[in-house]
């Protein structure tokens, strides 16, 4: 690995085209709340990757010294200079960042616990949910009811009802919640979510809501997989409660909120320590005049600038646990 170092070492921040997925619970919000020009003006978007290192989605650095280079290349060839020395352990940037725009809702769906994934031939898969915004009455539906038995459960999957055995949570703007693997859980309909999580794409569908994908078929359910990975001792989880500015702390990232009056300056949180920055309201600016407005996401390297704030502004700072 070459570290690469460049002369001046407070390095300007890293900014990545997003990567756009055509989802059949997905609308247009990405397009109306952030200005963003998808790429059919007729389809339905769900997902907007934003920071991601996948051998087959990669994020792609929009502008600067780095514009072009992948995160993956980033990540093999300026690791000590951008992110720091603490992540030889990992081959891939190991967390991945999303907007979500859920207009229907989502499958009710699960991701496998570390210790089946490999059994069950996919990634484990831990998360958390930051509401940006949602409809009066939007759902999230998180664990089971209480009391709720595997038979029970599995009799509403032959039935068509597993709906009615799925905790829901009517939850307001700005809250978050965490989810595990092995949580079941579903996105309703009148979302707009930030999410972070593991580097992993290993979904099971266990009910889909009796619809039709954009193709017109049923979707793939993953039956055996769910009931295999599903904690079924997780009952009616609440949103989390924030911990000063931390919403959520793992082994595998770490979320804060920072609420910055007009003037204030964010930096990364540690001395050689890199971080991630999600403007969920406001503007910011870098040493070097560039704005970065309400929807942007921004990767601070470790000997980056702070950024001041033009608005009063809402951020959430995602960092990884140092070893």
């Amino acid at each position: 690995m070459t570290s690469g170092r460049v002369s001046d070492a407070r390095m300007e921040p890293i900014t990545f085209h997003p990567i756009y997925m055509e989802r059949v619970w997905g609308g247009r919000e990405l397009e109306h709340v952030y200005g963003r020009t998808l790429p059919d003006p007729d389809r339905p978007y769900g997902e907007s990757w934003e920071i991601v290192d996948r051998e087959h989605e990669q994020s792609v650095v929009s502008e600067g010294r780095y514009a072009g280079c992948t995160l993956h290349e980033l990540w093999m060839e300026h690791r000590e200079e951008i992110f720091g020395c603490e992540f030889h352990a990992h081959p891939r940037f190991p967390i991945l960042i999303k907007i979500l725009d859920a207009r229907d809702d989502l499958s009710i769906q699960v991701h496998p616990p570390a210790h089946l994934a490999d059994v069950l031939g996919g990634e484990p898969k831990t998360e958390m949910w930051y509401i940006a915004d949602c409809d009066a009455d939007a759902k999230l539906y998180v664990g089971l009811k209480k009391d709720v038995t595997r038979d029970e459960f599995e009799h509403a999957i032959t039935a068509g009802t597993v709906a009615d055995c799925v905790h829901a949570i009517v939850p307001l703007p700005g809250t978050s919640i965490f989810i595990p693997s092995g949580r079941l859980h579903a996105i309703g309909a009148g979302f707009l979510i930030h999410e972070i999580q593991q580097n992993s794409d290993t979904t099971y569908r266990v009910f889909d809501w009796n619809r039709l994908g954009l193709d017109g078929k049923p979707r793939e359910l993953h039956v055996g997989e769910s009931l295999a990975s599903i904690d079924f001792q997780d009952y009616e989880p609440t949103m989390a409660t924030p911990l000063g500015d931390n919403l959520a702390s793992c082994e595998y990232f770490k979320t804060d909120l920072k609420i910055l009056a007009t003037g204030e300056s964010i930096s990364n949180p540690h001395a050689g320590q890199f971080s991630i920055l999600s403007v969920v309201e406001g503007l910011l600016e870098s040493k070097d005049e560039r704005n970065f407005e309400k929807g942007r996401f921004i990767l601070l390297p470790r000997e980056a600038a702070p950024l001041t704030a033009l608005a009063n502004s809402t951020v959430l700072q995602i960092t990884l646990p140092m070893r």
